[in-house]
């Protein structure tokens, strides 16, 4: 594949471009049913746009005895991990069999984690008593819901034979059906929806920011640009999540296509796609209905969540699929 071609796919689709019109998008989804929800109008379809651009006009403050080059960097590092991920993922949905290599799940499942990193850092770096509470609350999320992420991931590599690459997995449920359609497939995809809202910092995992008790948390001390590169990661991650969960548990965009005289190839049809486009919403709609129907939980109570039921959910599909169901 050519340098330029790639650079198209990172930078213009389904990369950093498209990702963040289509995270802004469903920002403006997500706050519109969220607005119904409470009786209220709700934002116009530009508002995320204005927002961002309002922002990138602010004065950016550095808090003082805070680390000058830890707080600003930590907003680049998010949006780059969400970028690179977005990339990734993209392309294994939307360019079956272009671009990959051994392990890219791997390191898929490394940059998901980045943003939630950045916010760690950024609120450290800050040296403010409540960003650091929000740190603090970051991290123990982090630790709780990537164990459970993790041994979920584990079935479709499982059920695949030990694939870890994405255009490998896509391609596998286009030949055999989505891992979704399987006992363990079920829970895993269960895990990974609840594991998704709190990596998207969505009610009821939004304890690092969490505004009516620490008054935005790791966010406090951001202001002009760097905050909005961090609305901006949050809004791309509100695409990403689930486009990965779609990819890797729910047979992606493409189907197994016949040739004559040949092997059959995966490959994108107009009913693949919709299809795939309706498994997208429907996640898109179950995380709107979480937020809008549960309450914030608290710090322990979210760590607890994730390391008992949850972990213990993880653990099961995996042994189911040991057992070949």
């Amino acid at each position: 594949m050519s340098l330029s071609w790639t650079l198209l796919l990172f930078l213009i689709f389904p990369g950093f471009l498209f990702t963040v019109l289509a995270g802004m998008l469903l920002s403006w989804v997500d706050r519109k049913v969220t607005a119904r929800v409470q009786w209220r109008k709700g934002p116009p379809l530009l508002q995320p746009l204005y927002d961002f651009f309002k922002l990138l006009g602010k004065e950016t403050i550095v808090p003082a005895g805070g680390s000058r080059a830890a707080f600003l960097l930590a907003p680049a590092a998010g949006l780059a991990g969400a970028t690179l991920a977005a990339a990734y993922v993209g392309t294994a949905a939307f360019f079956p069999g272009t671009i990959g290599f051994s392990g890219d799940l791997i390191v898929v499942l490394y940059l998901l984690v980045v943003p939630s990193l950045a916010l760690i850092m950024g609120g450290a770096a800050s040296r403010n008593p409540l960003a650091s509470v929000g740190a603090s609350r970051e991290m123990k999320l982090v630790l709780a819901y990537e164990l459970p992420f993790i041994l979920a991931m584990l079935v479709p590599v499982v059920q695949s034979g030990g694939t870890l690459q994405l255009a490998k997995l896509v391609a596998w449920q286009a030949e055999h059906g989505s891992f979704a359609f399987s006992i363990s497939g079920i829970v895993a995809l269960l895990v990974v929806i609840l594991v998704a809202q709190a990596k998207m910092g969505l009610v009821p995992f939004d304890q690092a920011e969490a505004e009516t008790e620490i008054m935005g948390g790791v966010l406090i001390e951001y202001s002009g640009p760097p905050l909005a590169l961090f609305k901006l990661t949050k809004m791309m991650m509100l695409y990403t999540m689930p486009l990965f969960v779609v990819v890797v548990l729910w047979g992606g965009f493409a189907k197994s296509v016949p040739v004559a005289n040949s092997a059959p190839r995966v490959a994108l049809t107009a009913g693949s796609v919709l299809l795939g486009v309706v498994k997208f919403l429907v996640l898109i709609v179950a995380a709107v209905v979480i937020r809008n129907t549960n309450p914030r939980l608290r710090i322990q109570h979210a760590v607890s969540f994730f390391w008992r039921p949850m972990s213990l959910a993880a653990i099961g599909s995996v042994a189911v699929a040991l057992l070949g169901a």
